[in-house]
């Protein structure tokens, strides 16, 4: 908690340093979908500015398959344009996740989106790198268009519909309680979305 509190003071002070351009944001996609991903967002240089976000899906199970997993994170954008927070921008993303999910795969079976059948509790970090498009409505709303794609490294337990644990990989089977070192990487979609944002401070009147 203190350090999300060091984090927050941190970009409050630099939005104030760059004439109060810090926005608050909400992804509207996720929000559809019942996914709740606030982001907090500090211009710091004339082509950059850094942001924190979490992501939490509280789904527990939706048609037998386990959803629910959170995230935290950190972004640093550089935008092309001189004026930051508005444009085409590049990100690099750094953050932490915890989950309880059946482990999603694309374009696999000729589907676009498919489950495993065995579920995994554990949690992971994760780097990554995305794109996006920034549009100023007015002086105090904008809409972030984005996507981000990330290499994932995860520690999780792996188990069966029925509960019982997948003592994988193989050379495990006799260990009495799972092992909590079981692990992978990949590299995975991370995010993407539409996001509104409001503008805290009004910016100064020349």
């Amino acid at each position: 908690m203190k350090r999300l509190i060091a984090i927050f003071a941190l970009l409050v002070a630099t939005a104030f340093r760059a004439d109060g351009q810090m926005y608050i944001k909400l992804n509207g996609l996720y929000a559809l979908a019942g996914v709740v991903n606030p982001q907090v967002e500090a211009v710091f240089a004339p082509h950059s500015s850094l942001s924190v976000e979490a992501t939490l899906s509280p789904w527990k199970s939706i048609n037998s398959r386990h959803l629910f997993f959170g995230m935290f994170g950190g972004e640093y954008r550089y935008y092309i344009k001189k004026e930051a927070g508005s444009g085409f921008y590049g990100s690099f993303n750094a953050g932490m996740m915890g989950f309880d999910i059946n482990k999603p795969y694309f374009f696999k079976n000729g589907k676009f989106l498919n489950f495993n059948t065995n579920y995994g509790k554990g949690f992971g970090l994760y780097v990554g790198v995305g794109v996006g498009y920034q549009y100023h409505i007015n002086h105090r709303w904008s809409v972030d268009a984005f996507v981000a794609f990330a290499f994932m490294r995860s520690w999780y337990n792996g188990y069966k519909p029925n509960g019982e644990v997948v003592m994988d990989p193989k050379g495990h089977e006799d260990y009495l309680y799972p092992d909590p070192f079981n692990g992978s990487s990949e590299i995975m979609p991370l995010k993407a979305g539409v996001s509104f944002g409001y503008r805290l401070f009004a910016p100064k009147k020349s």
